[in-house]
């Protein structure tokens, strides 16, 4: 289901499960976040979530696994737990995670590029997040997400309606931060733009922007890195740094 495709500056997760449009299976979590561990300690700088089956990124979790739960509190309870550990292991990664999606993307597919830090919608992009469609609701967790995102008011229409939006509103909504012709191609390029940064500046900065206590320390601290050091000298020496890690 979800693959490790490379590992380097730029890994990739693709989701590979063409005969259920990609529906995520309930025992694929817990792989999910093994992955995005491998390619941590692999040394990528950048992460992308994305799709090998044309025309679909995610059809959502698996619903005929969905169908054991409703006699079993307790594989509720670890369904829940691992899908949480899942997004959180890509939303709280020391580096940059981007969901390219260029097919139909709905209920926890949806969940899945919310955990990323970027969004990009290909021409064939589609978001529909549809739990009040089959009578379950989304958790605390992603529902925070998709409010930070488009704000109350447009989450309260995705999720109460179950609607289906576009590429182009997906954008104009700020579902997705890009809007793009081919989103495989534009996270490629965005990627490597960022793989070509500092390591522990794209760490430090992700803290900040989730609002970390330490912030003025890490700031203050970034001054005695060797990755600082090397900036300046690259500057100084017009040429591109290299960074470690």
């Amino acid at each position: 289901m979800f693959t490790l495709d490379s590992i380097g500056p730029v890994a990739r997760i693709s989701l590979d499960r063409s005969a259920a449009r990609n529906a995520i299976a309930i025992d694929q979590w817990p792989v999910l976040a093994a992955l995005v561990a491998s390619a941590i300690d692999g040394g990528a700088r950048v992460l992308i979530i994305r799709s090998a089956v044309p025309n679909i990124f995610s059809s959502g979790a698996d619903l005929g696994d969905l169908d054991g739960l409703s006699g079993d509190p307790a594989l509720r309870s670890r369904f829940r737990i691992d899908m949480a550990q899942a997004f959180d292991a890509l939303a709280t990664a020391p580096i940059a995670t981007i969901a390219a999606v260029d097919g139909g993307c709905y209920g926890a597919g949806v969940a899945l590029a919310l955990a990323c830090n970027l969004r990009i919608a290909g021409d064939k992009a589609q978001f529909g997040i549809t739990p009040a469609k089959v009578g379950i609701v989304y958790p605390a967790g992603d529902v925070a997400r998709l409010k930070a995102l488009v704000g109350p008011g447009q989450a309260a229409r995705l999720l109460l309606s179950g609607m289906t939006v576009d590429a182009d509103e997906a954008r104009a909504i700020r579902l997705v931060e890009e809007r793009a012709k081919n989103a495989d191609e534009a996270a490629q390029a965005l990627a490597e733009t960022i793989a070509a940064n500092s390591r522990s500046s794209i760490a430090g900065l992700k803290r900040i922007l989730d609002g970390d206590s330490d912030s003025d320390r890490l700031f203050e601290d970034a001054f005695d890195g060797l990755d600082f050091r090397e900036g300046l000298a690259a500057f100084r020496e017009r040429r591109k740094p290299v960074f470690e890690g």
